[in-house]
């Protein structure tokens, strides 16, 4: 069965994890992914965090599966002259180097399109145009421009930083989304396009509802946040939903770091949850029974609630909640989800054989497409695929390789 992008070929000269999530997933729905790798050392998360001496470490391994490694000296004239064929025969070009790093080798957008009308060229950046278009961005630097740190944590706590990579790998399947658009463009258009995504348009992006908070400010006090006061600024709100309906984080038994569920009282389910919770004369009772009311005390609303999920493990509330049709859900370490049985089944916690490392876990593909199913392959190894592409895409015979090793280009 052909994937999605069967036929789609990707030269990807990303590193770490913003520009490597993206090519993965596109990886993921088949197209010929060829990361270009420095010879000698590779991508950097090659040997970043290292849990096995010698061996590419699970950074790498867990974003760059599906693809294949050619290792190229750009800054050589024949590497220069190598990738110039490369890209006469892709149809994206992906990277996410510091700002300008590719111009000063002379990968212009003007010399690219040159080369190839149709190429999509992909940038991961930090910032777009403006006063911070040529500095640096990180995963947190990333959280911290977004929106996205001011508004996580709680109301007497410093600004947090969250545990999903919103920076690096939201920006990725950002950046995957646009390539697909321009690949769609391009089929009526003829002609490929510059696609740049910043870091921190991708947080502010996951961060819309803070910003409507933001505005809604002007006309008075949140009132489905916890805080006692507001102030000007959308405050950190702790484990408020963030939706229209209250929730909180409630202890679990046996009371373990992650003992927790998560509740949310919608007003349909009031009685329920009241009953359950072994008080069901709260459902009638004035200072209660309505979204109005209970809105004015919610910590002592839920502290009525958790009394009652104290005595249960995160699970049996989930069971017993869900019956009740309570939205609720318990809190999962990475240890719960690494030993999930049905995301295994589904794929979503994939086993996959590594030539160096054996066995390896990593998150699958979360897009499910009924005619394109995912096969999850390896990571390569450094340059595993420099030889066979080099003949596949230009015709290079065996002396011509040899010299090109000797010389350090390949």
């Amino acid at each position: 069965m052909d994937k999605a992008l069967a036929g789609v070929r990707i030269l990807d000269m990303t590193h770490v994890q913003s520009g490597p999530s993206c090519t993965q997933l596109l990886a993921w729905l088949g197209a010929d992914v060829i990361k270009v790798e420095l010879p000698g050392r590779g991508d950097i998360t090659r040997s970043q965090l290292r849990d096995t001496p010698g061996v590419d470490s699970l950074y790498f391994t867990m974003l760059n599966c599906n693809k294949r490694s050619i290792t190229l000296n750009i800054k050589s004239a024949k590497g220069k002259r190598i990738l110039d064929e490369l890209i006469k025969r892709a149809d994206v070009l992906a990277e996410n180097f510091g700002p300008g790093a590719l111009d000063r080798e002379g990968f212009t957008w003007e010399h690219l399109r040159e080369l190839n009308p149709r190429i999509i060229f992909a940038s991961v950046k930090g910032f777009g145009a403006g006063p911070y278009e040529d500095c640096k961005a990180y995963e947190t630097i990333a959280q911290a421009m977004g929106g996205s740190m001011s508004t996580t944590g709680f109301e007497d706590g410093p600004p947090t930083s969250t545990g999903a990579q919103i920076g690096d790998s939201g920006t990725g399947i950002h950046m995957a989304a646009a390539i697909l658009a321009a690949l769609y463009q391009r089929t009526t258009t003829g002609r490929g396009q510059r696609v740049e995504v910043a870091m921190q348009d991708s947080v502010l992006n996951l961060c819309r509802v803070k910003l409507r908070d933001q505005q809604r400010l002007k006309h008075g006090p949140l009132t489905e946040y916890p805080n006692r006061g507001f102030g000007d600024e959308v405050p950190r709100s702790g484990n408020a939903s963030g939706g229209g309906q209250p929730g909180a984080a409630l202890r679990c038994a046996p009371g373990g770091a992650n003992d927790y569920c998560y509740v949310i009282i919608q007003p349909p389910v009031w009685p329920a949850l009241a009953r359950i919770a072994g008080h069901p004369e709260l459902a009638d009772d004035p200072a209660y029974a309505t979204p109005e009311a209970r809105i004015k005390h919610l910590d002592e609303v839920f502290g009525v609630i958790e009394q009652w999920t104290m005595r249960h493990t995160k699970h049996e509330v989930m069971r017993t909640l869900m019956e009740a049709d309570v939205p609720c859900g318990p809190i999962l370490s990475m240890k719960d989800l690494i030993e999930d049985p049905t995301l295994a089944r589904r794929g979503i916690i994939a086993s996959v054989e590594h030539p160096q490392r054996g066995t390896f876990k990593t998150v699958g593909c979360p897009l499910v497409l009924s005619e394109s199913p995912v096969e999850i392959t390896a990571s390569p190894l450094l340059g595993e695929h420099t030889a066979d592409i080099l003949r596949e895409l230009m015709g290079c015979g065996d002396a011509e390789l040899k010299q090109l090793r000797a010389e350090g280009v390949i």
